[in-house]
């Protein structure tokens, strides 16, 4: 089940000042989210500090009743294992494996009883996206397969929330859209939350809801294509 988010207070300090600042924000559970703005704008600050990835940041991050900066490291990491699946801009697989075990990674790290069924959900979203579970080696393939590999492995943990870092951003046109495509049916059959940074606008414009970010700070909250 999808989970809503709020932010209260949140500020991420830097060497010269607060690198990001949020006094609130509110998003329904489900909803999808486009996070745009300049290089240097606090977007991937954003997209980690709600993650609970961000060590120094202070205020709340409630997603539902757990609010993720009250908990230690250890307690975070368990919550975005259960809760969170995240894309990222350069893949980060493992080249010499297949699709199949890139999309089934987290399996290693699950109780044994429960490796069975990840793996065949990550065989089954493989398959909507396209791509067969095939052993070839991911090092043979191209940018836009690379990219579903690594949204299979976010979407076969079941997590109910989804964050995405410019995961278009290394596509042709054409890949980027059938990508998109894809990425949003998935999600929104599942009921999932999605939080996306991106510069991609035919993307952003898909969302239900979009934030501008410049200089740490939001400078605008629009309704998407979708909301």
């Amino acid at each position: 089940m999808a989970l809503p988010l709020s932010l209260r207070d949140l500020v991420v300090p830097g060497a010269d000042g607060p690198l990001l600042q949020v006094p609130a924000l509110d998003l329904t559970a489900g909803a999808l989210l486009g996070i745009r703005g300049p290089s240097g704008a606090g977007k991937t600050t954003l997209l980690h500090a709600i993650a609970g990835l961000r060590e120094r940041a202070t205020g709340r991050v409630l997603w539902g009743e757990t609010d993720l900066l009250a908990l230690s490291a250890e307690a975070r990491a368990r919550f975005r294992a259960c809760h969170m699946g995240m894309i990222f801009q350069d893949f980060l697989l493992f080249d010499e494996l297949g699709a199949g075990a890139n999309a089934a990674l987290a399996a290693m790290f699950r109780p044994r009883p429960e490796r069975a069924a990840l793996r065949a959900r990550a065989t089954e979203v493989l398959d909507h996206l396209g791509l067969p579970a095939t052993a070839r080696p991911v090092a043979s393939f191209s940018g836009g397969e690379r990219q579903r590999v690594g949204i299979a492995r976010a979407l076969a943990s079941d997590a109910p929330v989804l964050l995405a870092d410019e995961p278009t951003a290394a596509l042709h046109r054409a890949a980027a859209e059938a990508l998109t495509g894809d990425l949003l049916r998935l999600v929104r059959e599942g009921g999932r939350s999605l939080i996306a940074v991106s510069h991609d606008e035919a993307l952003l414009a898909r969302m239900d809801r979009v934030l501008t970010l410049e200089g740490g700070r939001i400078t605008d909250d629009s309704r998407g294509v979708g909301g």
